[in-house]
């Protein structure tokens, strides 16, 4: 035995972000970036983000990226 933990597998694509990394938390609470509800939770850059609304945003972004996809605009 190497002592090496195996990896674990990546949590399956459910399109829902992964926020249990303790990363994502603070102490305090801010104003989300999008609602401007206060909120402990901190998106991959460290700012203050909801939950549903950093998905929705993702989720517009992609929206986007695609329409202008096929609109040969990429």
């Amino acid at each position: 035995m190497t002592g090496r933990r195996p990896r674990r597998a990546p949590p399956p694509a459910t399109g829902v972000l992964d926020w249990s990394d303790r990363s994502h938390w603070a102490r305090t609470q801010a104003p989300c970036r999008y609602c401007r509800a206060a909120t402990f939770l901190r998106d991959d850059d460290g700012l203050p983000t909801d939950k549903v609304c950093a998905e929705k945003a993702l989720q517009q972004r992609a929206a986007r990226t695609t329409a202008a996809y096929q609109n040969g605009q990429l």
